[in-house]
């Protein structure tokens, strides 16, 4: 548009109905001014904190690993000895797998 010569920008203007070079200039009523008014926020729990950043209200970032209540494990009193425990065997999901034979009856291809 910008390489049309005004007789074509008039004749195409008047054919549109409108004018189609004030797109192209800076619309300065649709642009955010440069300074803003304060946000209207409503209070929270920590809005007087002086030191209120993100990362000391994160709720993901308090979590901790697992306290111990109460071991699966005896405690030993002292003096006494752990128990023998017999060596168990390691347990095996279903039968041991076996070798198939071979077909007898027809040859290999």
């Amino acid at each position: 548009m910008a390489t049309a010569t005004k007789i074509i920008q008039r004749l195409r203007n008047y054919l549109s109905g409108h004018d189609l070079q004030a797109k192209l200039q800076l619309r300065y009523g649709e642009i955010a001014k440069r300074t803003q008014p304060d946000p209207k926020l409503p209070v929270g729990p920590s809005h007087k904190y002086a030191s209120n950043y993100y990362h000391t209200r994160d709720g993901r970032r308090e979590s901790v690993p697992a306290t111990v209540v109460m071991s699966s494990q005896k405690a030993l009193t002292a003096g006494s000895q752990p128990p023998e425990v017999p060596a168990k065997q390691p347990v095996t999901p279903g039968p041991a797998y076996q070798d198939l034979p071979l077909s007898t009856d027809q040859p290999y291809l």
